[in-house]
């Protein structure tokens, strides 16, 4: 994204003069939901003063219970959500400072998302389903369906661009979601339990491709997954607890 115009008025993202670059970074957040139950009020409070930072080229596994704020976490660096307080930072862009239109635009172009479930458009083919990230900044359809095709073809589904979701299994729905979500060729790769949908060898494969892509892609990526034996083969694995990341060891 350019920094003219949409992201001029963003204070910039202190570079450290030596170490690796940092791409995803975040500083003291905090997000509190108000809870209203009959008469009493109160509020639940998923983390404070939360740090994160996330590297280039880096795969980072996020784990924790249920209710942790695992995927709370995850929307707000994804600027789908605002922090309560804090602040995340992306290069020299401060996300919470974003307009609903720039905050559409970050994840147009810097972020690739996959959900636990596809989210596929049922009435497009998985060619058109790939391709609407493209279509919808307004790219030529052609050029867009010819990158879309590429995608298809990096997560093994180049023969299936013409079927509709309800003709792929669960395991080809998320590789064309995969695909969806890298067509766009962002800078970081958010996941949110991208195999939890899936049985047992389906997952196992559909996590062997995105570290396979993340490689293959010099991709920056963040998992969340229940999942450790996944956890434990990414670069770090954070364990959200209390309402703070802690380094856990890899198995």
């Amino acid at each position: 994204m350019e920094d003219s115009g949409a992201h001029g008025n963003l204070q910039p993202l202190p570079v450290a003069s030596v170490g690796p670059r940092v791409v995803l970074r975040a500083e003291g957040l905090t997000k509190v939901y108000p809870m209203v139950s009959g008469a009493a009020q109160g509020e639940v409070e998923l983390f404070r003063g939360l740090d994160l930072t996330v590297y280039a080229g880096e795969m980072v596994a996020i784990v924790g219970e249920s209710g942790a704020g695992k995927s709370t976490l995850l929307h707000l660096l994804a600027a789908l959500d605002k922090p309560t307080a804090g602040e995340v930072f992306c290069a020299e862009a401060r996300l919470s400072r974003f307009t609903p239109k720039q905050a559409a635009e970050f994840r147009n172009c810097d972020v690739g998302y996959v959900w636990q479930f596809h989210y596929l458009l049922p009435e497009f083919t998985a060619l058109e389903n790939v391709a609407m990230p493209l279509l919808a900044r307004g790219m030529v359809r052609a050029t867009a369906c010819d990158r879309a095709a590429y995608w298809l073809g990096e997560v093994g589904l180049g023969a299936r661009g013409h079927h509709r979701s309800g003709e792929l299994s669960g395991g080809e729905q998320q590789r064309v979601s995969l695909a969806r979500a890298l067509v766009t060729e962002p800078k970081i790769l958010l996941a949110d339990e991208p195999t939890g949908d899936l049985d047992t060898k389906t997952g196992a494969a559909v996590f062997d491709l995105i570290q396979g892509l993340h490689r293959a892609h010099g991709l920056t990526s963040v998992l969340v997954t229940h999942n450790l034996d996944f956890a434990g083969r990414c670069d770090r694995m954070l364990r959200l607890k209390g309402g703070r990341l802690e380094e856990t060891q890899r198995l």
